[in-house]
């Protein structure tokens, strides 16, 4: 190990003053009209919201019929292909609540709720056919249609001040055949399967819909809503670009609680802002993927220039995720000014062998978080996680900068744990203060910079390193 350190004695490392977080700007209440500029240390265009005609096409007139009894499908289709026809506009959906099922978007439509407007997604899987193409959980297949859905579609928005309920329970039974039909999809990428022949969707083969998840659209937007309990993952944006989500609510977290209700996905995406959203979901909070092992090598897509800022997350199994289904690449990420209260981990980088792909290019910067069950910054490449060899191509994370990060309270303040075959490299960490009870360990780490780092740490000590080389640690 090639390191200088400068250690002060017992359980507290370094000094430095931390900027806090202004709370009173984070999470969905807070959500201002006018999106602001995004300064990046990347290049990345500015994210401008999709302009639709004033045209406005009331659901109702096509004879939907609220009270959540009635099932609405077939009006709110009909209400979507008149607007459509007409050049396109808002869809709206007025006070009340309206049962349904799949709702497909076309290009240059708003769906729009109202104050006070449900739509209550019918729980009858039968409601979710004709299967449709999508990628689930890293692996391109067809399965159920998610509940909102579009497919090659430009200028697409949901928005307004109403509710999504997608009734979720009913669905989450289905996790006791989830493990069988993802190592069938796992058996099929490493075969090279046609997508054609990836058909699920049948009692036989059960894969639980994805609640919104646009694939292959470009200008998207998602704004304002609510949603609670979906089936599967939340919103799953996928192939997408010029994606934005702001001031969403995602309520995922129970009782009861859903299983790996992801919050917000950005699946394979490019030029994205997420900002002023809150979630209490059932696993990752915000993550970013990019496909799985083979399939994702196959696609070859990768996620980049997303900035995620000012949210605000509350139960889950990550603040800001990237991985572990990140086959594709993650590359110029920046996330900042957010709250993380009571999640499993806060800033978290995942993968494992043989994923292969790249995390590169990532700065996180301002983030307060406290009550964190696990590490408040954890970045592992020994990630225990389904679909996992012993060998195979090991995933590379590099150049990832942490910045003005204070935590009050985790099970462990930083792991940062690389593959023995391959390191994660230049690694950043400066003005950070964290309490927790354990400190900062890091395991084939080739570059970590250290720069007024203050970890107090209940028990053990503040600092271990095994296999690192070239740290730096600077106090000033």
């Amino acid at each position: 190990m090639n390191t200088r350190l400068l250690l002060t004695l017992g359980l507290t490392w370094a000094v430095g003053a931390i900027a806090q977080t202004d709370a009173k700007r984070i999470g969905a209440s807070m959500l201002p009209t006018e999106i602001e500029p995004v300064r990046t240390p990347f290049a990345m265009p500015q994210p401008k919201r999709p302009v639709f005609p004033k045209r406005v096409v009331n659901i109702r007139d096509h004879g939907a019929v609220s009270g959540g009894k009635t099932l609405c499908t077939a009006a709110i289709k009909q209400a979507i292909e008149a607007c459509s026809k007409a050049g396109g506009g808002r869809v709206l959906v007025p006070a009340g609540t309206w049962l349904t099922g799949a709702v497909h978007l076309k290009s240059n439509i708003e769906l729009h709720l109202e104050k006070d407007a449900v739509l209550l997604f019918s729980t009858d899987p039968k409601d979710y056919l004709p299967v449709v193409f999508t990628r689930w959980a890293g692996f391109e297949c067809y399965n159920y249609s998610p509940l909102v859905y579009a497919r090659d579609c430009e200028n697409i928005a949901i928005t307004g001040q109403g509710t999504l309920a997608g009734q979720g329970k009913p669905w989450w039974g289905w996790l006791e055949r989830q493990n069988d039909m993802a190592a069938l999809l796992l058996d099929y990428g490493r075969r090279g399967v046609p997508v054609a022949d990836r058909v699920f969707g049948t009692p036989d083969k059960p894969l639980r819909p994805q609640f919104i998840s646009p694939i292959n659209c470009r200008n998207v937007l998602i704004e304002g809503i609510s949603l609670d309990a979906g089936p599967f993952w939340t919103i799953q944006c996928i192939y997408c670009e010029n994606v934005i989500v702001r001031g969403v609510t995602v309520q995922n977290a129970g009782p009861p609680k859903g299983p790996n209700n992801d919050g917000i996905n950005l699946d394979s995406c490019r030029n994205a802002l997420v900002e002023y959203c809150t979630l209490d979901t059932g696993d990752d909070c915000i993550c970013l993927k990019s496909g799985l092992n083979e399939d994702g090598w196959r696609v070859g897509r990768p996620t980049e220039n997303v900035v995620i800022r000012y949210c605000l997350t509350k139960r889950g199994h990550g603040g800001a995720v990237i991985g572990s289904d990140m086959s594709g690449d993650v590359r110029h990420v920046l996330v900042h000014d957010c709250v993380y209260d009571g999640t499993l981990y806060g800033v978290r980088l995942k993968s494992a062998r043989g994923r292969g792909g790249v995390v590169e290019d990532v700065w996180v910067r301002g983030i307060t978080m406290k009550n964190i069950l696990g590490s408040a910054v954890l970045i592992n490449t020994f990630y225990k996680a389904w679909a996992v060899t012993s060998e195979g191509k090991a995933p590379l994370f590099r150049r990832i900068h942490i910045q003005n990060v204070s935590c009050e309270g985790a099970r462990a303040a930083v792991e940062i744990t690389g593959l023995p075959e391959q390191s994660i490299e230049n690694v950043t960490l400066e003005r950070l203060s964290i309490s927790a009870k354990t400190g900062l360990t890091a395991t084939d780490v080739n570059g970590l910079v250290m720069s007024n780092v203050n970890i107090k740490a209940a028990s053990g000590p503040p600092l271990q390193m095994k296999n690192c080389r070239n740290v730096v640690q600077d106090s000033k």
